[in-house]
């Protein structure tokens, strides 16, 4: 047939030179006239420019309009700032007419405990298969939203390609075009506001350079390719509730990379997570073999089997594995603009960009189309052998128990159940695995389709591969970099420091299913007229009811310590409103914040305290809401920027003034209470200079409270600044040589005296850089343990699990410095979750995780970890709200 034939030819071979209007993308193609063109209805041809959110709508609703029988386009939900998220349904008008019986045969697959055999055999031979295509999770990976567009227009429009009418009769297929509309449209913005007389392919140019904080992100400067189990943000939340009307049983997530790489496609990297099935492992290589087949008549360079692993399962390449899919990342080189040059000295237009992720998008539909029945039948055998595998397996259940923080246990089972797992409540008293456990504790039963997301989510360690690890180990020997992609541990019982109990038997009975959208439980409870009225604190509930107390203008306090009234004990941290110093509706409004946070609130008739401090005491401190800045733009990690100001405003209701770091030189900072420091891809001092410094001190000093986190306390702890007392680590020599042996004797001497290297061990040490850091660590979950004493720690557990990643190891600050409030347990117990270097092991013990130094009327409190990263660290967040609401009420500013 002529395109076919036409792909003999050499393809490409003016494409850099040619406009983007005359590159072909599948030549010999012809088209039907009746299916508007991307350019006819939005002003240009695809890779011509990069279509903007509104463009794509314009064009989406245009290809509805011309063909309604084959593409139906859905509004899904919103972003942060109000951008609709859509999907296109592409298919054969008989298999669009019926969607509702199509997604409930999905259902009945997934749900393979509630579908007999007979029953899936018949929607096996009878279902089209579903496959998802989304494109564009990092706004500033920009061909794939245009390739969308391609792809919906040539499943629509071409009239000489034999797959189309295969592709629509034996599939669905979802085309999400843009899921970051936000990034998307910064990068658009950006990128236009520095093209000049025309597209510039250097590197050097502003049009390849972009200004923090990137398009990458989302509003908030999230990386919405790692929310995919935590669910925090709406663009996710909306996305994983439409799969799951669908469960499609391929996706593919489309992403750029360097400009100077290739294209990349499954089979993915190793190492792969143990929970997945290997029947998938098998179908990701066909994917694979078909990709390369249209890549080779193509003549593009591609990569399989390096970079991009399939471990961690946040991502939207791994998220949907565990409910059965395949699941796939593609990467393309980006030219981030519309033209870029290589490393080599070639360009490469944004058009073929487009034009390869276009591509792989027929292939992978065309894939599925070949193998509707094997990819369904694979769908409907991960089900039963995850429930096979639930009830025999070591572990046949998970139980939650009612716990001092109820609402981050609440807060778990919803999430779960969020993500397609089935949790039940118990409505009596039961014991299972010798623990007693309360009516309201959680039972979930691994006997279900979910049960290899269970695992993966819950258990407190997921196991790398032993050889993987041994080549990690001997790479770093030699001083190379490790392969390992993202961070090792994820555990959510830990990161939200709950008590999740493994069980090896099944709990069946009084048991109520859990719903994904239940509101959190609020109450206030207790005689009226009350007293005063106490807020138990430990919970982010709680917190949120203060930051809304303040909002209303309520008087309230807090003791340092936990206090006995009535015979019930309170915890450290806990809030009080005294009636007397509040407005006569405090029940009702108090009534009011407790169910729209959740909180639970206490009224009492008696003040009277008979263990700990009265509500009078000096341990008891006055709770004003606190002015709250944070530093904004270069050089701070817009990841740590954008998910610490998430963390306050989004899940504790708190404002937060974001200010210009380099504004912060010559600010006049008094009306502001506490100030945060992000973690940093660069030198604060570097942009503040000794002005801001000063600034900064000065500021401290008259009663501010300065927050830095991870990286920042790296500018606090430096000895030029000198704000906090700690210092960063260098690693340990090894003991095998001294170190007057590998040392220099004098700078400038042409030679140095001989030493004799005896081992392995002695040339490793002779190699190492005389000021080496530690080993940067990838990201793991280390135990520390809390000081009771301090009110940092007020309402906080005694041990908490911090998401260690880098090189960064403090040395503690010493008794007459401050507080080491928070730090790591010793070598032996440090460890909770993921892979870590033995040599950083040794090293983490017992040094400091949270550090309070008092400065004049102020104090510094630093964090030598993000406490907010990808905001997955529930359990730090009341120790994250105590340095900024306790800090602020235990500085002492002049008033």
């Amino acid at each position: 047939m002529k395109w076919i034939a036409a792909l003999t030819i050499s393809l490409f071979t003016a494409s850099s030179a040619a406009s983007a209007s005359d590159f072909e993308f599948w030549p010999g193609a012809e088209y039907d006239p009746a299916i508007p063109t991307l350019e006819a209805t939005v002003g240009h041809a695809p890779g011509e420019r990069i279509t903007t959110h509104a463009d794509m709508l314009r064009y989406l609703e245009a290809l509805e309009q011309a063909a309604p029988e084959r593409l139906r386009l859905v509004t899904f939900g919103q972003s942060w700032q109000g951008r609709d998220l859509v999907y296109a349904i592409v298919t054969s008008p008989e298999n669009l007419g019926r969607v509702d019986a199509i997604k409930a045969g999905m259902q009945a697959l997934r749900n393979a405990d509630r579908t007999d055999a007979a029953e899936a055999r018949r929607i096996i031979e009878s279902q089209p298969a579903v496959t998802w295509l989304s494109y564009s999770v990092h706004g500033n990976e920009i061909s794939s939203t245009d390739a969308a567009l391609l792809t919906a227009y040539h499943l629509l429009a071409a009239q000489n390609d034999p797959r189309v009418a295969q592709i629509l009769d034996q599939t669905v297929v979802i085309i999400d075009p843009l899921q970051n509309p936000d990034g998307r449209e910064r990068f658009i913005l950006r990128y236009e506001m520095s093209r000049g007389l025309e597209p510039d392919s250097d590197r050097l140019s502003a049009e390849h350079n972009e200004p923090w904080p990137s398009g990458r992100t989302n509003h908030y400067l999230f990386d919405l390719n790692r929310d995919w189990f935590k669910l925090t943000q709406p663009e996710t939340r909306a996305r994983v509730r439409v799969i799951q009307e669908w469960y499609p049983v391929a996706f593919v997530d489309a992403h750029e990379m360097g400009s100077d790489s290739t294209y990349f496609f499954a089979p993915e990297a190793v190492p792969y997570n143990p929970n997945l099935a290997a029947g998938q492992r098998e179908l990701l290589e066909d994917f694979g073999r078909n990709n390369a087949r249209w890549f080779d008549k193509f003549g593009i360079d591609y990569f399989t089997r390096e970079v991009f692993d399939a471990f961690y399962p946040g991502y939207g390449a791994s998220w949907p594995s565990y409910f059965g899919s395949v699941a796939m990342t593609y990467e393309q080189a980006s030219s981030r603009g519309l033209v870029v040059r290589r490393y080599d000295g070639t360009e490469m237009p944004y058009a073929e960009t487009v034009r390869n992720h276009f591509v792989t998008s027929l292939a992978t539909a065309e894939t599925v189309a070949m193998q509707r029945q094997r990819m369904l039948q694979t769908f409907y055998d991960y089900q039963l052998s995850a429930i096979e595998e639930g009830s025999e397996e070591d572990v046949r259940s998970y139980l939650i128990p009612t716990q001092a923080d109820q609402a981050g246990a609440d807060k778990l089972a919803r999430l779960l159940v969020q993500q397609g797992a089935r949790v039940d409540r118990a409505t009596d008293r039961f014991s299972a695995c010798g623990q007693d456990y309360e009516a309201g504790s959680y039972v979930i039963d691994l006997a279900q389709p979910a049960k290899r997301l269970l695992r993966t989510l819950l258990d407190a360690d997921t196991a790398m591969d032993a050889e993987f690890l041994a080549e990690q180990e001997r790479r770093r020997a030699k001083g190379l970099p490790d392969e390992i992609y993202d961070v090792t541990a994820w555990s959510l019982p830990l990161m939200m420091n709950l008590t999740v109990r493994p069980c090896d038997r099944r709990v069946g009975r009084s048991l109520e299913a859990v719903a994904g959208d239940e509101t959190p439980r609020g109450s206030l409870a207790g005689p009226d007229p009350a007293v005063s009225y106490l807020v138990p604190w430990g919970e982010a509930p709680a917190a949120r009811l203060l930051a809304h107390a303040h909002r209303r203008g309520l008087a309230v306090k807090s003791s340092d310590k936990t206090f006995v009234n009535g015979g019930v004990s309170y915890p450290a941290g806990t809030l009080i409103f005294d009636a007397q110093d509040n407005p006569p509706e405090l029940r009702a409004v108090l009534t009011e914040l407790a169910e729209t946070t959740g909180a639970r609130v206490q009224a009492v008739d008696d003040s009277w305290v008979t263990d700990g401090p009265n509500f009078g005491s000096g341990q008891v401190v006055r709770m004003n809401a606190p002015k709250i800045a944070m530093a904004w733009d270069e050089p701070t990690n817009s990841y740590s920027a954008g998910n610490t100001r998430f963390v306050i405003e989004r899940q504790f209701d708190t404002p937060v003034t974001v200010i210009r770091t380099d504004g912060l030189a010559t600010a006049d900072l008094r009306r502001y209470q506490v100030l945060i420091l992000p973690s940093t891809w660069g030198s604060y001092r570097s942009v503040l200079g000794e002005r801001g410094v000063r600034n900064l001190s000065e500021w401290v000093q008259r009663g501010g409270v300065l927050v830095t986190l991870g990286g920042g306390t790296r500018f606090a702890a430096h000895p030029e600044v000198d704000l906090l007392g700690i210092r960063r680590e260098r690693a340990v020599v090894p003991e095998a040589v001294e170190a007057s042996e590998i040392e220099v004797e004098e700078e400038g001497d042409a030679t140095v005296p001989g030493v004799l290297l005896e081992s392995e061990a002695a040339l490793a040490a002779a190699e190492a850089p005389l000021e080496d850091s530690p080993d940067s660590v990838g990201g793991v979950l280390l135990r520390a343990g809390t000081d009771p004493d301090h009110w940092l720690a007020a309402g906080v557990s005694p041990e908490l699990y911090v998401l260690a990643r880098g090189s960064d190891i403090y040395t503690p600050l010493r008794r007459d410095d401050g507080v080491n409030v928070v730090r790591f347990l010793g070598a032996d117990d440090v460890l909770a979750s993921g892979y870590l270097w033995e040599e950083n092991r040794r090293q983490l013990a017992f040094k400091p995780f949270a550090v309070v130094q008092e400065r004049g009327d102020g104090m510094v409190i630093g964090f030598t970890q993000d406490p907010t990263v990808r905001a997955y660290l529930d359990g730090l967040n009341v120790l994250l709200m105590n340095a900024i609401f306790r800090g602020a009420a235990h500085a002492r500013p002049v008033r």
